[in-house]
C-alpha cells in the first residue's frame, strides 16, 4: 500500500513540474529571487573598475591617523606635502567657468579609510573621508540582505507566489477536478503538490543564494568557509520548507489567500518587537537562529523603534532545525485534513 501511494505521489510530482516552474503567474517569483544578484553583480561591477586604485592604496605606506586629521581647509598643497608625504593618488584637472580653475586631488591612506583633499587653485577646499571595502564588511552587508530581504521578503513572497496557486490557482483554471476524480487520496495529491513546490522553491532560492555567495566573494582573494556556504544555502531551503506549507495551507482554507498572507507578514515582521514567549511562535525566529552571521538591525532603524527591540538568545541548531519541521508537519495535518473535506463549487468561485 505503501508502494502504491508513493508511486501516485511521485506521478503528482511530475505533473505540478513543469506548471509550477514555467507557471506565468509565477514569473515574478524569478525577479524577486533573483534581485539580490543584480546588487551584488553591480556591485562587483564597480570594484572591478576601481581594482587597480584600490590594489595601490592597500600597497601606500599608511599615514598616521592625528596626522590626516589634522589637516584643515585653506592649507595649500605643498603645506599638506609637506605634513603627509607624497600622495598615493595625484589627480589634476582643468575646468573652464568665470575663469580659468586648477583643480588637484591628492589621496592618502592611515590603513582602514581613505582621505582625498580637493585643492582648487592650490587651495585646499574639501575634504572627504570613505572607508575602504573590505571581505569583512561585505560579508556583514551580505548577512544583512539575506535575513532582511531575502528571508523575510524574497523567498516569503516567492513561497506566496508558488505554494498558494498548488491549490487555489487549480480552482481558477478549474481544473482541480481532475484530481479529484482520479482514483488517489487527498493526502497523497497534498503530499504531491507540496514535494513539487519545495523542489522548485528550494531550486531556485537555494540557485540565487549560491549565486549571491559566489559574487561576494569574487573581488576578493578571501572567502567564505564551506561551512558558512552550507549554512546559507541550508537556512534558504528550511525557509521554503517552513513558509512553504503556511501557504500551502492557506490556499486551501482561504478563498483570498493574500489576506493571510498579510498577516503572517506583519507578524513575522513584528517578531523584532515580540516577547521571547512569542518570538518563537514564527518562523523567522528559527531561520535567524541558523544563520551563521548575525546581522544587527540596530543601526538602519529609528532611535525610538530600537528601543522596543526586545533580545532573545536564538534557538540552538538543533531545536531550529526540529522546530521547523514540526511547524511543517503540524500546517501540513492541518492542511490534508481540509483536502478531504474540500469540494468543488465552480459557480461559487
Amino acid at each position: 500500500m505503501i508502494a502504491k501511494y508513493w508511486a501516485q505521489m511521485r506521478a503528482v510530482v511530475r505533473l505540478e513540474m513543469k506548471k509550477t516552474f514555467l507557471s506565468r503567474r509565477g514569473l515574478w517569483v524569478y525577479l524577486l529571487a533573483f534581485a539580490p544578484v543584480l546588487m551584488f553583480a553591480g556591485h562587483d561591477l564597480s570594484m572591478m573598475r576601481t581594482r587597480e586604485e584600490r590594489r595601490a592604496i592597500a600597497a601606500a605606506h599608511p599615514v598616521p591617523a592625528g596626522a590626516l586629521l589634522s589637516i584643515q581647509p585653506g592649507m595649500t598643497r605643498e603645506e599638506v606635502i609637506a605634513r603627509l608625504g607624497e600622495p598615493n593618488v595625484d589627480s589634476r584637472q582643468i575646468r573652464f567657468g568665470g575663469g580659468r580653475i586648477r583643480r588637484e586631488f591628492l589621496s592618502y591612506t592611515d590603513g582602514q579609510s581613505r582621505y582625498v583633499f580637493g585643492f582648487a587653485d592650490g587651495e585646499l577646499q574639501s575634504i572627504s573621508v570613505r572607508e575602504e571595502e573590505t571581505f569583512a564588511q561585505d560579508r556583514l552587508i551580505f548577512a544583512t540582505v539575506f535575513q532582511f530581504f531575502f528571508l523575510r521578503l524574497a523567498i516569503f513572497f516567492g513561497c506566496v507566489g508558488i505554494f498558494t496557486n498548488l491549490f487555489r490557482g487549480e480552482l481558477i483554471d478549474k481544473s482541480l477536478h481532475y484530481y479529484l476524480l482520479a482514483p488517489i487520496r487527498r493526502e497523497v495529491l497534498l503530499a504531491g503538490k507540496y514535494a513539487a513546490g519545495l523542489i522548485a522553491a528550494v531550486a531556485i532560492f537555494t540557485a540565487s543564494a549560491a549565486l549571491q555567495l559566489w559574487l561576494l566573494s569574487l573581488p576578493y582573494e578571501s572567502s567564505l568557509s564551506g561551512h558558512e556556504i552550507s549554512a546559507y544555502l541550508g537556512v534558504a531551503a528550511l525557509a521554503c520548507l517552513g513558509y512553504g506549507s503556511v501557504f500551502l495551507a492557506a490556499g486551501l482554507f482561504f478563498r483570498n489567500p493574500l489576506l493571510p498572507a498579510a498577516g503572517v507578514l506583519i507578524w513575522e515582521s513584528a517578531n523584532l518587537f515580540l516577547p521571547s514567549a512569542l518570538k518563537k511562535i514564527s518562523v523567522i525566529y528559527y531561520l535567524q537562529s541558523l544563520c551563521p552571521v548575525v546581522a544587527s538591525p540596530h543601526r538602519e532603524i529609528n532611535p525610538v523603534l530600537a528601543l522596543l527591540i526586545s533580545s532573545t538568545e536564538p534557538a540552538s541548531t538543533i531545536l531550529a532545525v526540529a522546530g521547523l519541521f514540526a511547524v511543517t508537519a503540524v500546517v501540513l495535518v492541518f492542511a490534508s485534513r481540509r483536502a478531504r473535506r474540500l469540494e468543488i463549487n465552480y459557480g461559487a468561485d
